[in-house]
């Protein structure tokens, strides 16, 4: 590298899906919402809510990346989000310290931040939960981390093995969390639809005493089937 980097590189105009949009959202679950996008959009499975009471959350990405064992774009996000921003962190996967505490936590909860979703690690769990807002981590750990850059925001990011631009939807439960693009939110909201419906009719015949689902009896009777008992 010839010189040093900047210590925050942002970007900071960019389109948020409106009100409405993501209005319509609301309620769908994170199986929902992969099932209307081909079974895909969700991030590794190891990322999960630390507090499984406090996990459901709805809002619009806002994307940053952070080297390993460091924090300015996350600090840096929270200071230039809007109320119903999710802050994605990507930090390389690290696990040897945590970039998210109790006290940015408390400062994006103060924000309207809707959520925190970091492909790292957090800390202060007992302080994290009181504040009430769904923090993602790949785990706890006391570690600290520096505060030194560089870093990005509001760029596109990988986080979790799916990619993230800034205004893609995020969606969150005890499930995971799961991306859906704003590019392509007018295509996925019919299919939402379509599974929700599907869904309820489903189960509707589940209680009712259906057991026939994808047609599993009428294969154990067919000759694809091979018995060697």
């Amino acid at each position: 590298m010839l010189k040093d980097p900047p210590l925050l590189t942002v970007r900071r105009m960019w389109q948020r899906p409106d009100a409405f949009t993501i209005g319509r959202f609301k309620g769908v679950q994170t199986g929902q919402a992969v099932d209307a996008m081909d079974g895909r959009g969700a991030l590794e499975a190891a990322i999960k809510a630390i507090d499984l009471a406090n996990a459901t959350f709805l809002g619009t990405a806002l994307p940053c990346e952070t080297g390993p064992n460091d924090n300015l774009a996350i600090v840096a996000a929270i200071a230039l989000a809007q109320p119903g921003d999710v802050i994605m962190a990507a930090s390389e996967g690290f696990t040897q310290s945590a970039v998210v505490g109790d006290n940015v936590t408390t400062i994006a909860k103060s924000r309207g931040v809707a959520a925190i979703v970091i492909d790292g690690m957090a800390r202060d769990i007992a302080g994290i939960v009181p504040v009430g807002l769904p923090v993602f981590a790949r785990g706890i750990t006391p570690n600290s981390c520096v505060r030194s850059g560089p870093g990005r925001v509001g760029l596109p990011i990988v986080i979790g093995g799916v990619a993230v631009e800034a205004g893609d939807l995020v969606i969150g439960d005890a499930d995971g969390v799961v991306v859906l693009p704003r590019k392509h939110l007018h295509t996925i909201l019919p299919s939402v639809e379509e599974v929700l419906a599907a869904e309820a009719a489903t189960q509707g015949k589940i209680r009712n005493g259906f057991t026939n689902i994808g047609g599993i009896e009428e294969l154990l009777a067919s000759d694809r089937v091979r018995y060697v008992d």
